[in-house]
């Protein structure tokens, strides 16, 4: 798993999986936020089991696809909402990170 920091409590990962959780929680996250519709990919589990072990961890677990039918400055608002409401460290994952990254800079244009 590649983290890449946006701002000191906004941080990108690609596809993470269940057995992720325990390390994520180690390493100071309290929040994660999937940004990957379900099914998007092969091998990809599903964000209610990565939500479970998010919880079995002691995290709290956001479902936000971009991709598919969403609609991304939605989404964005949505994330804007998220963050203000969020305390802690924040890990937002999709396949690579990049719709993570991207999606946090739409949010801050935002008004």
């Amino acid at each position: 798993m590649h983290i890449r920091e946006i701002t000191p409590t906004y941080h990108v990962t690609g596809q993470i999986k269940p057995d992720d959780l325990p390390a994520i929680a180690a390493a100071g996250y309290t929040t994660i936020i999937c940004m990957r519709p379900d099914g998007e990919g092969w091998g990809q589990p599903k964000f209610e089991l990565v939500s479970e072990a998010a919880a079995a961890s002691g995290l709290s677990a956001h479902y936000l696809p971009v991709g598919g039918s969403s609609v991304p400055m939605e989404q964005a608002a949505k994330l804007k909402a998220l963050l203000k409401q969020t305390q802690g460290p924040i890990l937002a994952f999709c396949a690579s990170g990049a719709r993570s990254a991207g999606l946090y800079q739409m949010a801050q244009q935002i008004g």
